[in-house]
């Protein structure tokens, strides 16, 4: 079983602990996201050479402030530290973002990742590029040494980007997203997607809120009022409705450690192939359950 651990480190140090401590749990990656604080790759870099051996992941960068040929620099730079245990996990982030935060456009997202993974995928593979979009262009050559191909995965929920998911990178990353939803649409969209281009099967890393407690009910409260804003957020919202829940507390993986233990296991029957778990409280009472997993 594939369990990997996200963690929102604000120092690069704290980073260094934290992915020391999932390594030493014996789990297989260390997930970190690209928000509005230390920059993800760059501390992956220093958290490849000071702890070896763990995978790292990120989850995710947004493309958009990032030309894909910048991207691909700073990612094979890390997988050439890391000696090929990077997989980068991109995604579009969200219009308020985009738009309101950073005064760049949104429009046509489907566009914007179909040209970005045209440029960014073949760099990955050590690839020239001679692409030219309508918003994206990208005509040259990366020269990064000892940098295995860095495998993609993209944070796509809605059909459409499953499909350009599916057709280009090597799976989908998904966040506040059932098993139910899994199972009858994040899987059998991006495996249809993927086949009809000749693909390999696509990886599928499903990412949720994981709490080992004997009060359910108040840890599920926890998770509301902590992730209470991603239940506002179109593309996560779509997925809870999806479900058929009512927010965020609600994909929730809580209880005690049988619970927490089949909810795992019915996200691989579902079709994924890596959980990624974002302990939120009770650390670490849950991780241990969750190395018992392993």
């Amino acid at each position: 079983m594939d369990i990997g651990i996200f963690h929102q480190p604000q120092t690069v140090d704290e980073a260094v602990t934290l992915a020391q401590e999932v390594a030493d749990g014996g789990f297989g990656t260390f997930c970190m996201p690209q928000i509005f604080g230390i920059d993800a790759l760059t501390t992956l870099a220093v958290v490849a050479r000071e702890v070896p051996g763990i995978g790292l992941a990120t989850g995710v960068v947004p493309t958009y402030p990032r030309h894909p040929m910048m991207l691909a620099a700073q990612a094979l730079t890390v997988q050439q530290v890391s000696g090929g245990r990077l997989t980068l996990g991109i995604g579009l982030s969200h219009q308020i973002v985009i738009e309101s935060m950073l005064g760049i456009s949104f429009e046509k997202p489907v566009r914007h990742l179909r040209e970005y993974l045209s440029i960014l995928v073949p760099l990955l593979h050590g690839e020239a590029v001679d692409v030219e979009g309508e918003t994206l262009t990208g005509k040259l050559a990366l020269d990064v040494p000892d940098a295995p191909a860095v495998p993609v995965m993209v944070a796509a929920l809605g059909s459409q980007m499953l499909g350009v998911a599916g057709r280009l990178a090597d799976g989908t990353v998904t966040w506040m997203t059932g098993p139910t939803t899994i199972g009858s649409h994040i899987a059998p969209t991006l495996a249809k997607a993927a086949s009809d281009a000749g693909r390999p099967a696509p990886r599928i890393v499903c990412a949720l809120p994981v709490c080992v407690t004997d009060d359910e009910a108040g840890a599920r409260e926890a998770a509301g009022e902590r992730f209470a804003g991603y239940g506002f957020l179109p593309s996560y919202r779509a997925m809870l409705d999806r479900e058929g829940v009512a927010g965020p507390a609600d994909v929730a993986i809580v209880g005690d450690a049988a619970t927490v233990r089949a909810g795992v296991d019915r996200v691989f029957e579902q079709g994924a192939t890596q959980f990624v778990a974002v302990p939120y409280k009770n650390r670490q009472a849950t991780l241990e359950v969750l190395a018992g997993l392993l």
